[in-house]
C-alpha cells in the first residue's frame, strides 16, 4: 500500500511539474508576442492571456507542499527558477528554503535582498534557521540574531554550535514534557489548551522541576489509560535519548533499528535539550547517501543541475586532475610492453577486458566496504575476517570469469598458452581489486577522511594499471 502510495504521489509530481513548464511556455510565449502586435484589441488580448498564465501558476504554486515547490525550482534552469521564485508568494520562502538543496538555495538568495531574506528567516523556528545560516550573509544573521527573543535567540545558538553530522544538527526545541506527578486527566487537559502538537508527537518526556528526564509517556498509552492514574504508573523509563554530541549517523541507525519517531536529546546533566524526530533523520540519511554517491564519483559537492559551467567545471576538476595522472601511469605501463605488443597484437584486444572487469569487482568491494563502515558494522575485531572473506570472493570470481575468458581467448586465437595467460591475469586483477578495494576505504577512514572519497577514481586506476602489467607481464613471460 505505501509503495502504491508514494508511486501516485511521484506520479502527480511528475504532473505537477510538466503543467508548470506547460505554463511557462506560454507565458514565454505570449511574451514574446506582445511587442510584435499593433492591433490594440489584439495587444489587449495577449496582455490578459499573459496575466492568465502568471495568475494560473501562481495559484498552482500556492497549492503545492514546500518540498514539491522545491523539487520544482530543482528541475528548472535558472531563469525558468528565477521566475517561479518571484511567484511564490512570501510568506511561503523560509519553509522552500529550507527545502531546496544548498546549492539551489544560494542561487535564490542570491536575488533577495537583506529586507526579504530577514522575513523569510522570521517565519521558521531556532533549528530551521540554524540550517539555513551557513547561506546566509553575514550582516543578515546578525539582524535575525537581534529579531528574535532572548530564548530564540540562544537556542539558535545553540544549535549553531553543533557540527552538521552531530545529533544537536538535528534536533529541534519543539517538546511537550509532562510532570510524574500529575494525573493523566491534567495532562489531557493541558494538551487541549495547546493550538497543536509539535510534529511527529509519538511521546511526551516526563521530566522533574530541573528538566531531568525520567522517562516518556506514549501517547497511546495516554489515551488508554485511566484518567485518574499518576503519571508516574503509566510512563516507561525505557527510552532511547541521544547527545548532541553524537554523530548523527550512529542516531539514524538507532532510528531505523528501534522504528523511532521521536527521542530525546540530553546533556551531559540528563537535561532535556530537545529531540530529534524521524523526518529530521531521514533528511539526514537521503543527504549522506547523495553526498557519498558524490564522493564516490570523485564530485567535491552537492551540484546545481543548470549551474554555470564555471562553477561545475570547479566541482569536477580535482578529481579528473587525478584520473588523467593515472591515466598517464597506465599509458605509461602499456610502453613498457610495447615490444610484446608488437609480436602479439591480440594482446591489444583483450587487455581491457582485464581491467575493466577489475575495475567492476573493486568498486562493488569498496560500496561494501564504504556501506559496513557507515552503519557501524566494521571494526578492528572484524576487518581480518572480512579481508579474507573478500580474498575469497575474488578468488572464486577470478577462477570462473577468468576459466571464461580464457576459453573466449582460446575460441578467437585458437592459442592455449593465450587462454592460460588470460585466465592468470584475470585471478590476479581480481584478487589485486580486492585487496585495494578493502585498503582504500579502510585507510581513509582511519586518517579521519570520507571513506568513500574518489574511491571509484582510485580503485579504477589501481586496476588498470595493475590489471595491464599483470596480463602483459605474463604475456611477456609466457608468449613472447
Amino acid at each position: 500500500m505505501t509503495k502504491a502510495n508514494n508511486l501516485r504521489e511521484t506520479e502527480h509530481l511528475q504532473e505537477h511539474l510538466q503543467r508548470v513548464i506547460h505554463l511557462l511556455y506560454q507565458h514565454k510565449m505570449v511574451e514574446g508576442l506582445v511587442p510584435t502586435q499593433t492591433m490594440e484589441h489584439e495587444e489587449f488580448a495577449e496582455a490578459l492571456m499573459h496575466r492568465q498564465s502568471l495568475a494560473e501558476l501562481r495559484t498552482l504554486l500556492d497549492k503545492l507542499h514546500p518540498a514539491d515547490v522545491a523539487h520544482i525550482l530543482e528541475a528548472m534552469p535558472l531563469e525558468d527558477r528565477l521566475l517561479i521564485w518571484d511567484l511564490v508568494k512570501a510568506e511561503r520562502d523560509g519553509e522552500i528554503l529550507l527545502e531546496v538543496s544548498d546549492a539551489v538555495r544560494e542561487t535564490l538568495l542570491a536575488t533577495m535582498n537583506s529586507g526579504e531574506m530577514l522575513a523569510a528567516t522570521e517565519q521558521l523556528d531556532a533549528d530551521e534557521i540554524a540550517d539555513i545560516a551557513p547561506d546566509l550573509p553575514r550582516y543578515v544573521l546578525d539582524d535575525v540574531f537581534q529579531s528574535l527573543p532572548m530564548e530564540e535567540r540562544e537556542k539558535l545558538r545553540a544549535a549553531m554550535s553543533y557540527s552538521e553530522d552531530s545529533v544537536g544538527a538535528l534536533m529541534d526545541f519543539e517538546v511537550v514534557t509532562v510532570r510524574e506527578d500529575v494525573t493523566l486527566e491534567v495532562v489531557l487537559r493541558y494538551l487541549r489548551r495547546l493550538d497543536e502538537l509539535p510534529d511527529h508527537t509519538d511521546q511526551l518526556f516526563v521530566v522533574d522541576r530541573e528538566e531531568h528526564v525520567k522517562g516518556i509517556l506514549p501517547l497511546n498509552r495516554l489515551l488508554v489509560s485511566d484518567p485518574g492514574a499518576k503519571v508516574g504508573a503509566v510512563m516507561t523509563k525505557k527510552m532511547t535519548v541521544f547527545h548532541p554530541d553524537e554523530k548523527a549517523h550512529e542516531a539514524a541507525q538507532a532510528f531505523e533499528r528501534y522504528d523511532l519517531v521521536s527521542a530525546a536529546v540530553v546533556n551531559v546533566e540528563d537535561k532535556l535539550v530537545g529531540r530529534v524526530t524521524v523526518n529530521a533523520v531521514m533528511d539526514f540519511i537521503r543527504e549522506e547517501s547523495a553526498n557519498e554517491a558524490l564522493s564516490l564519483a570523485g564530485l567535491q559537492q552537492e551540484e546545481d543541475l543548470f549551474a554555470p559551467v564555471w562553477k561545475s567545471l570547479k566541482n569536477r576538476w580535482t578529481w579528473l586532475a587525478i584520473n588523467l595522472v593515472t591515466a598517464f601511469i597506465a599509458s605509461r605501463v602499456i610502453g613498457v610492453f610495447e615490444d610484446s605488443i608488437e609480436k602479439l597484437v591480440a594482446l591489444a584486444a583483450l587487455m581491457p577486458i582485464i581491467a575493466g572487469i577489475g575495475g567492476n569487482s573493486g568498486n562493488q568491494t569498496i560500496t561494501m566496504i564504504v556501506r559496513a563502515l557507515a552503519l557501524g558494522q566494521l571494526n578492528p575485531g572484524n576487518a581480518r575476517k572480512l579481508f579474507s572473506k573478500e580474498i575469497g570472493v575474488s578468488a572464486v570470481n577470478g577462477l570462473v570469469w577468468g576459466g571464461v575468458v580464457g576459453l573466449f581467448a582460446f575460441f578467437i586465437y585458437r592459442s592455449f598458452s593465450l587462454s592460460l595467460v588470460m585466465m592468470m591475469a584475470m585471478m590476479l586483477n581480481l584478487l589485486l581489486a580486492a585487496i585495494v578495494g578493502v585498503l582504500i576505504p579502510l585507510t581513509l577512514h582511519r586518517l579521519g577522511r570520507d571513506p568513500a572519497a574518489g574511491s571509484s577514481v582510485m580503485i579504477t586506476a589501481v586496476t588498470d594499471s595493475g590489471g595491464f602489467f599483470i596480463f602483459l607481464g605474463l604475456a611477456t613471460i609466457f608468449l613472447v
